[in-house]
């Protein structure tokens, strides 16, 4: 079986990412594995190891791509794509898994709101950046002495092309809408995601996913409109989001189902 991950491939002086060969219209190219650390650590923080499955190989793969043994693990939410290998991997390894959902804690306690983890020679700040999910997590990586500047792992919650989905109902839009607005006020820090290329200014990103879905929210009022307010969220996607790809229309409906809840509060 041939090996489940591209190259790995260094981003900033302290970040490389390997890409899970997963691609599909909810994981753009892949699941982005980050490994995060100083240049002259031995260790590597890493971040998101991927999903397990009979297409894509399990831990052990993993951890003979990884340049050096893992120090910690972090997930930035529970998603099979980002989270099935974690289990395998610390089972094989010993490293503690952290999460903000004990239930995909492996050896280590759950993440707080502004815990800051130090590990392989970096400091990572916690920011809760509920809303894709409830768990969601991003992790700040300030700027360093050497001019590689500051960054945020931002997981699903602001991806590398396109925009993600509020996963109703343990996606609201509420919390995604002050998510979008801490993570603006980080500035021009760089944005890793979980799936797709690394973007500049998490503050622009962030300002264009929050305009873009205030759009949504009035062409949902408008169709709420046309339709009457019993329409369901399948009648609003079949209206609203016409021009997008049917096979994501799954989870346009779970997008417009938290849209749905957020204008009923």
């Amino acid at each position: 079986m041939s090996l489940s991950y591209e190259q790995l491939r260094s981003v900033t002086a302290r970040a490389a990412v390997l890409l899970q060969r997963n691609p599909g219209p909810m994981s753009l190219d892949g699941t982005n594995s980050w490994l995060v650390g100083a240049p002259d650590a031995d260790e590597r923080i890493l971040i998101d190891p991927g999903e397990d499955s009979e297409e894509h190989p399990g831990a052990e793969h993993l951890s003979g791509l990884l340049a050096s043994r893992p120090s910690l693990v972090l997930l930035t939410h529970g998603h099979h794509d980002h989270s099935g290998l974690a289990a395998g991997l610390h089972a094989q390894t010993g490293v503690a898994v952290r999460a903000a959902d004990p239930a995909h804690c492996h050896g280590g306690a759950p993440l707080s709101d502004g815990e800051s983890l130090d590990a392989a020679g970096v400091r990572l700040q916690v920011l809760a950046t509920p809303g894709h999910t409830a768990d969601s997590v991003s992790f700040v990586l300030a700027g360093s002495d050497d001019a590689d500047g500051a960054a945020v792992f931002t997981g699903d919650t602001i991806l590398g092309r396109g925009t993600t989905v509020v996963a109703h109902p343990d996606g609201a839009l509420g919390p995604y809408l002050a998510s979008l607005e801490r993570l603006r006020a980080l500035g021009p820090a760089r944005v890793l995601p979980g799936h797709g290329p690394e973007l500049d200014s998490v503050a622009d990103v962030a300002a264009a996913y929050l305009a873009h879905r205030q759009q949504r929210l009035e062409q949902v009022r408008s169709a709420l409109d046309r339709l009457g307010p019993a329409a369901t969220p399948r009648a609003i996607v079949e209206d609203v989001y016409a021009d997008v790809d049917q096979a994501v229309w799954w989870a346009a409906e779970l997008s417009v189902a938290a849209q749905l809840d957020y204008l009923r509060e």
